[in-house]
């Protein structure tokens, strides 16, 4: 029987004082084992597990209304978990079909994802467009106080300006529950000017729930198609794009895990594996956020680095140790320098850091099951040296200039990287007064030596 037809009476199961099904209803057990879960395991329903593990945990009957996926559809649950001597009882009544949760607009405005990333700041509005949301500091930046301004309506803070047609771009988006980009106003009470921009938000049932938006400050006599140099970023792009991602990914990241680990029962094969698949994306994704942010960092006319005494031997144990877990996956060992060499240097200890977590890492990513990496100092004259060979493919002498650009993949369709690692640490080292170098061939793996002026 499908689980969406309706039921006249509830369904009933019994988990013992491990938390394991011992029996359920057919209708249950039926939901149960399209989730991965059988008699004898653990309740393959998160939602429900943790209302079995909390009667027991607290000895009294905890009722709850719970939604849960089955299929492509959602489910309302009543549950009323009873604990006694034997486990839990459960009652399951309810049944109610819903609407999975569906973006409508995703498909056709997957950009709005970074609809932050163009801003100097976002707001957020509900249905009734009061504004429920604004960044921290936009108040004190702007002029305005952004604490009094929560729950008043939007025209309250933005003075609206027809466009070239004579209308409104936000009314037309609310009357068809879409995005809308290009909406000119004033900041009232500071004639500064703004263009504001924001994608829908479509709650659990599918209904209009308000807009996430962002705020593009315009400058006085600026075009209004003004951008930034061919090639370049827009002024704090990387700081827009890691405040706006960063939280986000985080939260991707860490529910992944938790459903790839199970911990909150067990899940089918399939779903487990598609949950770390999630994660490692997610991880990926962040790596090229902190790429990014970087990227900017060190091509800004104004960036520097400390000038600090260092221990370049002890930053490069403690880059390996960093990279020991990954290592482990990959049944890779890390040879590094012994607990009392040291190699005292000048540099940023951050940068340098930074620098040797990504050639150690790199090393580690291209070495074979089984393989070596090798992590040596020595001095050379006036240069502190750190070398870090690998027993990866190599990398081609045509290919070495390539790899330190900008962007630079010898196999573009390989998996991983971004391309902007050796560059940035290139740029870091050189920064600091050193110099990143190569020396490999094709299949004899590679030799990379990081120097820093030394003391």
């Amino acid at each position: 029987m499908n689980a969406l037809q309706p039921a006249l009476h509830p369904v009933t199961g019994r988990t013992d004082s491990a938390g394991r099904l011992t029996d359920a209803d057919p209708r249950l057990l039926d939901l149960i084992g399209r989730a991965g879960g059988a008699i004898g395991q653990v309740v393959a329903i998160p939602e429900i597990a943790a209302l079995d593990r909390l009667a027991r945990r607290l000895g009294i009957a905890i009722a709850r209304s719970i939604v849960v996926a089955d299929g492509d559809d959602d489910i309302e649950l009543e549950v009323r978990a009873e604990p006694d001597a034997d486990g839990v009882l459960l009652e399951i009544g309810g049944w109610r079909p819903r609407p999975a949760w569906r973006n409508a607009t995703a498909a056709e405005h997957r950009d709005g994802d970074f609809v932050a990333v163009e801003a100097d700041w976002v707001w957020e509005a509900d249905a009734a467009l009061r504004l429920t949301h604004l960044t921290l500091d936009a108040g004190a930046r702007y002029g305005f106080d952004a604490a009094a301004m929560l729950g008043q309506p939007l025209v309250k803070l933005f003075a609206l300006a027809e466009d070239r047609e004579g209308g409104f771009p936000i009314l037309g988006a609310v009357a068809a529950q879409m995005r809308f980009d290009g909406q000119e106003a004033e900041l009232r009470g500071t004639a500064r000017k703004v263009r504001l921009s924001a994608d829908p938000r479509i709650d659990a049932r599918g209904h209009f729930a308000g807009f996430v938006g962002a705020v593009q400050m315009l400058c006085e006599g600026c075009a209004a198609a003004a951008g930034a140099p061919d090639g370049a970023f827009p002024d704090g792009f990387g700081v827009r794009l890691d405040r706006s991602l960063r939280r986000p990914l985080e939260r991707i990241i860490a529910n992944a895990s938790s459903m790839s680990a199970e911990v909150e029962g067990p899940l089918a094969e399939s779903y487990a594996g598609y949950a770390d698949d999630i994660a490692s994306a997610g991880r990926h994704l962040l790596g090229l956020v902190d790429d990014l942010v970087d990227l900017e960092a060190i091509e800004d006319e104004d960036f520097s680095v400390a000038v600090e005494r260092i221990d370049l031997a002890d930053v490069a144990r403690r880059a390996a140790g960093l990279l020991s877990v990954r290592a482990a996956e990959g049944n890779v060992r890390v040879d590094r320098p012994a607990a009392d060499e040291d190699l005292p240097a000048t540099g940023e200890f951050r940068r340098a850091l930074q620098v040797l977590v990504n050639l150690i890492g790199n090393a580690v990513r291209y070495s074979p099951t089984g393989g070596m990496v090798w992590v040596r100092v020595e001095r050379d004259g006036d240069r502190a040296c750190v070398i870090v060979a690998d027993q990866g493919k190599g990398v081609a002498p045509r290919d070495q200039a390539l790899i330190f650009e900008k962007f630079g993949r010898v196999d573009p369709g390989e998996i991983g990287g971004s391309g902007l690692g050796l560059y940035i640490s290139r740029r870091l080292a050189r920064a600091m007064g050193g110099d990143i170098s190569v020396d490999s061939a094709p299949g004899q793996g590679a030799r990379f030596v990081f120097t820093l002026p030394a003391r």
